[in-house]
């Protein structure tokens, strides 16, 4: 089916269009909620260090599509269960953190979110922590109200928790409650703020269901007696109610007055009474869950890495200008994905720098990476890196590339070997510190292993300093 026609709201329509879309819970009443009003939503954020990378940029520019369209984003950063960890695609447990550095974590994180979405308005962001709520939990209340909801058995089957145990890693019982303090996180955000809708990344997936069934089964106790007292108001103004035992016959009987037509008294207060059930309902027990694809680049890597390390969405950890080469190195058959994930241009724009072919697709990259920057960093900072990612290509061309070819000896090469073989430095000590100092690169990337060796034949660009440049040929 095409999407266009699969979903009615705009958000849910750009949010698979722009290639956001993995899974949904109750596809068709999210769908339904979204198309009728603002709606809550919540995106989980760790605070495992004092800024958010680009591997969290999918999540981030998902909350930016949220408040384009009016919805509420709210932002969960996990002081209380960053003290524990999730195991959701880790191979190990990580490293627990003071509660005064996770606060910190969590100052910084608040400060690049507030480059990509604004925290006043309308449908202002807002940012909450779960330690709020965690820290003060009884541990034997929280079992009784909350543990009881959840199956080992199931949870057993989670592919989180199941890939681990099948590599026979160890899964701490304090890694293993991690997914039910993030449902009873969502329990939480719907009770104090409203919130309905959980985003995450695809291998949330397991630790998001259990949030929904949480929301659903706590709130059911609930709206059962208010749904009584509704029926109550409404039996006490309609004039014949006598025969109705329950406010499942009467809404039948509504039901079936009002689909033949007949309009009397009791058909309009049925009617009345019908919606605001509805609305009941709505408020109180619906709750969602929706997904984002797991990002890895073409080539194989982690979304967010680089050979330098972390692509850090703080101007302190990582400049604006390695920040916009990380987006200009990237690789051909990304950029039309990263333009929709990563940018704000138009659909159509996209499409048509989606066309460009061969050398020509490095204006597309050029486009993406000042995007990206300009969302992250501003619109001065992006034309500025801009200009000096021009000069140094200019830079490049009018310095011709020099041919170097180098012969592989006793199976391996060293770089800073290669470095002073072509005659690129004088030293094997001033390779190592050109390399340690970042102004060693191939193919863009800078190489940051001053032992980096090649035991077979390759071929790359190796740019030493801002001026020297050559192409190598390892024999």
């Amino acid at each position: 089916m095409n999407f266009k026609s699969e979903f009615s709201s705009n958000f849910l329509r750009e949010f698979k269009e722009r290639g956001f879309f993995a899974q949904a819970t109750h596809a068709e009443e999210l769908d339904a909620a979204l198309a009728k009003g603002a709606v809550t939503a919540y995106i989980g954020f760790d605070c495992t260090a004092k800024s958010l990378h680009a591997g969290s940029l999918i999540q981030i520019m998902i909350l930016r599509l949220l408040q384009k369209h009016g919805h509420k984003p709210l932002v969960l950063l996990g002081g209380g269960t960053t003290k524990i960890g999730d195991p959701s695609g880790k191979d190990e447990a990580r490293q627990v953190l003071t509660p005064e550095k996770i606060q910190e974590n969590l100052n910084g994180i608040r400060k690049t979110l507030e480059k990509f979405i604004s925290f006043e308005g309308n449908n202002a962001a807002t940012l909450v922590n779960n330690d709020d709520w965690l820290k003060n939990l009884n541990y034997l209340e929280f079992l009784r109200d909350v543990g009881k909801h959840f199956s080992i058995n199931r949870m057993l089957t989670f592919d989180s928790v199941k890939t681990r145990l099948e590599r026979e890693q160890s899964l701490s019982f304090l890694e293993f409650n991690y997914m039910i303090l993030q449902a009873y996180d969502f329990y939480e955000l719907n009770k104090k703020y409203g919130c309905s809708l959980q985003i995450g990344g695809s291998d949330q997936w397991g630790n998001i269901v259990n949030g929904v069934e949480l929301v659903r089964v706590k709130n059911l106790p609930d709206y059962y007696k208010k749904r009584e007292e509704l029926f109550n108001k409404f039996k006490d103004k309609s004039s014949d109610h006598a025969q109705f035992k329950n406010i499942e016959e009467l809404s039948k009987l509504a039901l079936n007055d009002l689909s033949s037509a007949k309009i009397n008294h009791l058909a309009i207060e049925a009617d009345h009474f019908l919606k605001e059930l509805d609305n009941l309902y709505c408020d109180m027990v619906s709750s969602f869950g929706l997904t984002s694809p797991l990002l890895t680049t073409a080539d194989g890597k982690k979304m967010g890495k680089s050979a330098d390390g972390a692509v850090w969405l703080d101007a302190e950890m990582l400049s604006p200008f390695d920040y916009f080469q990380y987006f200009r190195n990237t690789h051909d058959k990304d950029v039309g994905k990263f333009l929709r994930l990563f940018t704000d241009l138009e659909i159509a724009e996209i499409e048509n720098l989606e066309k460009l072919k061969d050398q020509e697709i490095n204006k597309a990259k050029e486009v993406l990476a000042f995007e990206v920057v300009k969302i992250c960093h501003g619109e001065n900072v992006a034309n500025e890196v801009l200009q000096k990612a021009r000069e140094i290509f200019v830079a490049k061309s009018s310095t011709a590339f020099e041919v170097k070819e180098v012969s592989l000896s006793d199976e391996v090469k060293k770089l800073i070997e290669i470095m002073k073989e072509i005659g690129a430095v004088e030293s094997n000590g001033e390779a190592k510190k050109l390399i340690e100092g970042k102004a060693v690169k191939i193919n863009g990337e800078a190489v940051i292993d001053v032992q980096l060796s090649f035991k077979e034949a390759a071929e790359f660009d190796l740019s030493v300093g801002k001026k020297k440049f050559f192409k190598i040929v390892i024999k």
